[in-house]
């Protein structure tokens, strides 16, 4: 595994905004990765750098950390952001954001973001950057991408963006809901009564759906699911020590229904999360992060209810900004996998 060291900050940009960033440097490294990260309102300080691709990985009992082999700035030096403001460690001295914000203020500040990042750091100015994500970050992604080509055609140093990659992104409406819920029928998770009626039912394109598809996805999940966690049916939950399941199903939406939609990512260990939202609390963990400096008056936490409840904007189909890529000479390379993973990458 690659040297690495870490840097962490808060970057005060307009509006009264402050956003955290989680850094790794590679060993020898000529690029960059910035990745986003679930939600609405979720950190990739969380999932990201905590249980994903970060070289450190949480310990059971919170009290340190140990060695991911599988860490990707082996390759990159990686840069972990917790974006909009209100997620995680990052805020903002105006309540009011926190009840009026969606996809495009999240572009804009990601945006504000990578240029002060890069006036506060030159010696990256020429390196090549790749923005990365999943899930919802399926719109963050695109989103900043076409935010750093318009900003690119008038600045003086354009951002050297390289690439963009998006895996289990939230894409389009229609294709992503109705495929969620033939993969839950295919697998075995729900019947095929209710899997016959959620098709003749729900319309699939809109960020509201009716009452009764709603319960028809309230009953899917609460009655049919079992104690499964959606987003990795082949290992087991997160189950409390009396032996009862955390839920997480019980809190899932479908993706254009950004408000409702909490994500519970498992991973090896699935009880991960759990771990930083108590390892992240930690006074002395967040002096050496350099976070929370000026004593948020909440805890730290994986996702943002708040904010998730009042995502006010959110694009049906981010497949026409793929579109604009390809016209703008991008490659665009879509892979997946049997346990309906999806991953796409663009290339400039």
């Amino acid at each position: 595994m690659a040297i690495c060291s870490s840097d962490s900050s808060i970057l005060k940009g307009r509006s009264n905004k402050s956003v955290f960033l989680h850094g790794f440097q590679e060993s020898i490294g000529v690029r960059d990765q910035l990745q986003d990260q679930i939600g609405p309102g979720c950190s990739s300080v969380a999932y990201g750098a905590s249980e994903e691709i970060g070289p450190f990985r949480l310990n059971k009992t919170t009290s340190g950390l140990y060695i991911n082999k599988f860490a990707w700035n082996t390759v990159a030096n990686l840069l972990f952001l917790e974006a909009p403001a209100g997620v995680g460690f990052s805020y903002t001295n105006r309540s009011s954001d926190l009840l009026d914000t969606g996809d495009r203020r999240t572009a804009q500040d990601s945006l504000e973001f990578v240029i002060q990042w890069l006036e506060r750091f030159p010696r990256y100015k020429n390196r090549e950057l790749y923005i990365t994500g999943e899930s919802y970050a399926g719109h963050y992604v695109p989103q900043l991408a076409k935010e750093i080509m318009t900003y690119n055609i008038k600045a003086k140093q354009p951002i050297n963006l390289k690439g963009i990659m998006v895996g289990n992104a939230v894409t389009d409406n229609y294709y992503d809901n109705l495929g969620t819920v033939t993969y839950w029928w295919s697998h075995a998770m729900i019947s095929d009564q209710t899997y016959k009626q959620l098709i003749s039912t729900c319309d699939f394109h809109h960020q509201k759906e009716s009452d009764e598809c709603e319960s028809l996805y309230s009953y899917a999940m609460d009655q049919e699911f079992g104690n499964i966690d959606q987003y990795n049916i082949y290992a087991p939950p997160c189950n409390h020590s009396d032996g009862s399941s955390s839920g997480t199903h019980h809190t899932i939406r479908l993706p254009h229904l950004p408000h409702l939609a909490f994500r519970k990512m498992a991973g090896y260990d699935p009880c991960t999360e759990k771990y930083a939202e108590v390892y992240y609390n930690r006074p002395d963990v967040q002096k050496a992060l350099h976070a929370n400096t000026t004593g948020i008056p909440y805890k730290w936490t994986a996702c943002s209810e708040i904010l998730n409840r009042n995502w006010n904007d959110t694009d049906v189909s981010v497949l026409p900004l793929y579109r604009e890529l390809i016209a703008h000479g991008w490659g665009c390379r879509l892979s997946g996998s049997s346990n309906s993973n999806k991953i796409c990458t663009c290339t400039a």
